[in-house]
């Protein structure tokens, strides 16, 4: 099987699970939980229990404890990606005369992509503490759906805001919480959604930059060698003309580091433009990924205290005040003194 086929069987694979772990990532009991979980049922059986513990563990400290393992590891891939862009793509297409502006361009996106995560990893997401919590109370309404009034947090010992949500990794409760983000190590909320989102939009536009540059001087290559007006012959000795998958391999012996750099990159672009559409969209509805979650899971039901049993519950997001007014509370978080004001 060659290169061009395994590297489209390897891309739909990895598109396809993540459009499944989208799908189900609101659903309680999904197909995918219930499946996941009688799999490790029957590993349960085969892994020796020493060997389950250690690895229990092992995931236990990566994804429900603060480690700065996964922020070495995006610092590394993004140096090992520029590291290739810069001592073959950026050389090449200098000796091919290509604009100084295209070229710099990778490397602007990155430095404000460095900025936006150190500020997202380094900022206050919004701790709700003993201090700030009955001001904090008064910022958002309840909706007595998602968000009930005169719950206290068993661990912080603290009345919950409305949108607030204790995170296990942190150990705090954190306003207008959003996720528990492990690239930047740290929890998204009211005070760093702002920059959060700019941290997304920015990397987004830094793997979409470097696929375009090193897509243009593969092409660029490709014209200039005229190869793509050539024929070639099979293996019965029948001449053929030059096809994509051709190119494709016969880029991918001639540069292969590169091809196989552009291709970690786009799909790269790929899955982070779709998680940025999706937390543009939570952004523009002025809801969060804990609220989103919520509401997807809520099919099934509980009833508001005053509210008959018979009666279906429906969610309604009250939060939303307007496209304009969405992003505006995420880039100026809304205070006590200002809801107070239109009040």
């Amino acid at each position: 099987m060659d290169f061009l086929t395994l590297f489209l069987i390897y891309l739909c694979f990895v598109l396809a699970v993540t459009a499944l772990l989208c799908l189900c990532s609101g659903r309680k009991e999904s197909f995918l939980t219930r499946s996941i979980n009688r799999a490790s049922q029957v590993l349960s059986l085969v892994i020796p229990t020493q060997l389950q513990r250690v690895t229990h563990q092992a995931l236990h400290r990566l994804f429900h404890t603060r480690s700065c393992l996964f922020m070495v590891l995006h610092v590394a891939l993004q140096a090992a990606v520029f590291g290739e862009y810069t001592w073959e793509v950026f050389v090449y297409c200098w000796e091919l005369q290509f604009h100084l502006v295209l070229l710099l361009l990778p490397y602007l996106l990155l430095a404000g992509n460095l900025g936006c995560f150190l500020l997202c990893s380094r900022a206050n997401p919004g701790t709700v503490t003993k201090s700030n919590a009955a001001s904090l109370v008064k910022v958002y309404a309840y909706d007595g759906v998602l968000f009930q009034r005169g719950l206290v947090c068993p661990t912080c010992t603290v009345e919950k805001p409305a949108r607030s949500k204790h995170c296990s990794v942190c150990r705090t409760c954190v306003h207008r919480f959003d996720h528990h983000c492990v690239w930047v190590n740290n929890c998204i909320g009211a005070s760093n959604a702002a920059v959060f989102l700019l941290y997304l939009l920015s990397l987004t536009a830094t793997a979409a930059a470097v696929a375009a540059v090193t897509a243009a001087f593969l092409i660029h290559v490709l014209l200039l060698s005229d190869i793509m007006h050539s024929t070639y012959l099979d293996a019965q000795g029948q001449e053929h003309p030059v096809e994509i998958p051709f190119l494709v391999q016969h880029l991918f012996l001639t540069f292969p580091r590169i091809v196989f750099m552009l291709g970690f990159v786009i799909l790269l672009t790929l899955v982070l433009g779709g998680y940025c559409s999706f937390s543009l969209y939570l952004a523009l509805t002025n809801q969060t990924t804990n609220e989103w979650c919520k509401s997807r899971r809520f099919g099934g039901s509980p009833h508001l205290p005053t509210q008959p049993q018979d009666r279906p519950l429906v969610y309604k997001n009250i939060y939303s005040k307007g496209i304009w007014r969405n992003l505006k509370e995420i880039f100026n978080p809304p205070t006590v003194l200002e809801r107070k004001k239109k009040t």
